[in-house]
């Protein structure tokens, strides 16, 4: 399944200063019945956002209408726990681009790049920055740009570069998952195959 080309995103953002935020949070497991990838956004983290008669928790970061924009700003250790795709599928489904914190959990962080979502590691002096500057605005702007592997605070001017994996990153640029960058070297797996000994 495509998904948009991820180039340059220059967003608001939503808080999260929680740590180990673990995929249970991120999609409760009574939620993983569905193979598609759609709907999940409704539960992104929804023991967190409703109470228990359905409505709207007011102080969760989600339901506030101060804040807005593609990027999740999350503590340390966010999306440990178990290996459930469907937390980047709720993430993605949700609206989100991008997560940005100074740690994530491998599985997750692979998870997100196969579905279209950029985790953006920082070092904790910058994540603590990002929040310090969204709590004083939250209207605060994010520019990450994935072809400098960049993230600047638009309000400060701070910036730092972000590792992501070179194959990850071309598909990411072109809005491939596996699948898709298979199908786009096609000819060339053809012609290899051609040239090999039965």
């Amino acid at each position: 399944m495509a998904y948009d080309k991820f180039t340059i995103l220059k967003s608001s953002a939503y808080p999260l200063p929680i740590e180990n935020v673990d995929t249970d949070q991120i999609i409760p497991a009574r939620f993983l019945k569905a193979t598609e990838r759609k709907g999940f956004g409704d539960n992104l983290f929804r023991d967190w956002r409703y109470n228990n008669d359905g409505s709207q928790k007011s102080d969760f970061v989600l339901n506030k209408d101060i804040y807005s924009g593609k990027i999740l700003v999350g503590g340390r250790n966010f999306g440990s726990g178990s290996s459930r795709e469907h937390a980047a599928w709720a993430v993605y489904d949700f609206g989100f681009r991008c997560v940005i914190s100074s740690f994530f959990a491998d599985i997750f962080k692979n998870n997100c790049l196969n579905v279209g979502v950029l985790p953006v590691q920082v070092s904790e002096d910058f994540l603590a920055e990002i929040f310090a500057e969204i709590e004083k605005d939250p209207k605060t702007e994010i520019l990450v740009d994935l072809h400098q592997q960049e993230v600047s605070l638009l309000s400060t001017g701070t910036k730092e570069s972000f590792v992501i994996n070179g194959y990850k990153k071309e598909n990411m640029l072109n809005g491939f998952d596996d699948i898709d960058y298979l199908q786009n070297i096609k000819e060339e797996i053809i012609e290899f195959a051609g040239k090999r000994p039965f």
